[in-house]
């Protein structure tokens, strides 16, 4: 079965990004968020690219 990556449905805070990449890359999505976090902080790149990615990822189709 090929592994893809969605926005998570039970383990959000915003759009689920983080805790979709958490799902992917099988890590805590908490891990993900501060790392996230930093980057939002340290030249607000962080902040466009969350957007760019709730945008592009699409939703976990299993939780319809």
């Amino acid at each position: 079965m090929e592994k893809k990556l969605y926005r998570s449905q039970n383990n959000r805070m915003l759009a689920g990004v983080c805790g979709g990449l958490g799902e992917y890359l099988t890590l805590d999505p908490t891990v993900i968020r501060v790392i996230w976090a930093v980057f939002c902080l340290f030249g607000g790149t962080g902040l466009l690219l969350y957007l760019i990615c709730a945008v592009i990822i699409p939703e976990n189709p299993l939780y319809y």
